[in-house]
């Protein structure tokens, strides 16, 4: 391991380490950065990690779902009580600096600081970076730990098409990843005690409330959907208004129905959360001057529980199918992913908690691959304020102070469960 004057330089520090894969996947078409998975800024960023990991003196290794762990000593077994620490690496087309990598080198810092120290854990430790947490490139979030948890069929996931034609499977076999070998990791399961992620807040919870570090509570219901209108395709000059049955009309009703049934059902303040919301769309063929022949959109609902959820999603593909027959068009509905409100694990939630002094309970809308492994071990999410909320964009943001701040309180959650 390297010795403790060079795990206390600046180089392991939180900022700049963000600082140094600043450059890596900056998309100069939407803003921000563009990471998915198994692309050339990903791929740099899986890179970075394994190198910094070795640096630290950890031991790597791929699992079989593409998940990158650096473990403190020797990988767990079966039965160790291992404390696994980490996020996510990718990111929305366009998104934020923070989302995923803030809780990967968060946990590097940590883990060096510790090591400064002179930390000897009692358990193993793993920094983790889960694979395709965004579904930015194949379409379904949290693949990684959906695939490492036995949430998904392995054969659906190698399935999976990107937007250029190319498989999942053929993806990661192309990247040493074997897509037969994809699939529930037994082993890894048992060998875990508690996965914590840390995380910058997609919300302005942390603001409103002046502190710099909350522990979540729980997570929304959240499931996407894909619709599918079907119309006819024609010249857009010759075309009378009377006569076109255009599918983007169609789907215009639907994206007013998410915006009303959300919107209406949306009560933050008396805790009542309903979010709907149509972010990707796209005509076939796609011409200036053509009238679609298809439209194919993707709903993404969040709602406080499984029955507000569905009532929202009935509503909305109710009306969605009255303005399709209203414009002569037809609409199939397919649901892509799904998954029940999360309650992350009380004892571990409040424990955390109280090591930060009383940290706030905050619940997000957003989807987390600690959620996703709440099902089969216990789960916790620390989150750092952002200042004004935004996230999945651009101006995604975190203080510098507020960033060493998630680093200490990382120090500190470690340090108690490795003990």
């Amino acid at each position: 391991m390297p010795g403790a004057t060079a795990l206390s330089e600046d180089g392991w520090d939180v900022v700049t380490l963000l600082d140094e894969i600043d450059g890596i996947g900056r998309d100069p078409s939407r803003g921000g950065w563009s990471r998915h998975v198994f692309d050339d800024a990903e791929l740099q960023l899986r890179d970075w990690f394994l190198t910094k990991a070795v640096l630290l003196g950890l031991t790597v290794e791929v699992d079989r779902n593409a998940n990158l762990w650096a473990w403190w000593g020797a990988p767990a077994r079966p039965g160790d009580n291992a404390i696994a620490v980490g996020s996510h690496l990718d990111s929305v087309p366009g998104g934020g600096a923070y989302d995923g990598p803030l809780g990967v080198t968060s946990a590097l810092a940590a883990f060096a600081r510790l090591r400064a120290e002179g930390f000897e854990p009692t358990v193993p430790m793993a920094v983790v970076v889960f694979m395709e947490e965004e579904g930015s490139r194949f379409g379904l979030a949290c693949l990684g730990s959906k695939l490492m948890s036995g949430a998904i069929d392995p054969e659906r996931v190698a399935a999976l098409m990107d937007s250029g034609g190319a498989t999942l499977a053929e993806v990661a076999r192309s990247n040493g990843v074997d897509p037969d070998d994809l699939g529930r990791d037994d082993d890894r399961i048992a060998a875990l005690a508690a996965f914590v992620e840390l995380h910058v807040e997609q919300g302005r919870g942390l603001a409103d409330l002046g502190a710099p570090i909350a522990v979540a509570s729980s997570i929304l219901a959240h499931g996407r959907w894909r619709l599918s209108f079907g119309g006819e395709g024609n010249h857009a000059g010759t075309t009378a208004m009377a006569d076109r049955r255009d599918p983007v009309a169609a789907f215009g009703t639907a994206v007013l129905a998410a915006q009303r049934a959300a919107t209406v059902r949306d009560d933050p303040g008396r805790g009542a959360h309903s979010r709907a919301t149509i972010g990707r769309m796209v005509a076939v063929p796609g011409g200036t001057n053509v009238i679609a022949r298809r439209v194919d959109a993707w709903l993404d609902v969040r709602a406080d529980g499984d029955v507000e959820a569905r009532s929202l999603v009935d509503e909305i593909v109710a009306t969605a199918h009255e303005g399709a027959a209203a414009h002569g068009c037809t609409l199939e509905v397919a649901a892509e992913s799904y998954g029940s409100r999360v309650d992350f694990d009380p004892a571990l939630r409040e424990r955390i908690a109280g090591l930060l002094g009383g940290a706030p309970l905050l619940a997000t809308g957003a989807g987390h691959d600690a959620g996703v492994l709440s099902d089969v071990l216990p789960t916790a999410m620390v989150f750092v304020r952002n200042p004004t909320g935004v996230s999945h964009a651009p101006s995604e943001s975190s203080s510098d102070e507020d960033c060493r701040a998630g680093v200490a309180a990382l120090v500190t959650v470690v340090r108690d469960l490795a003990s």
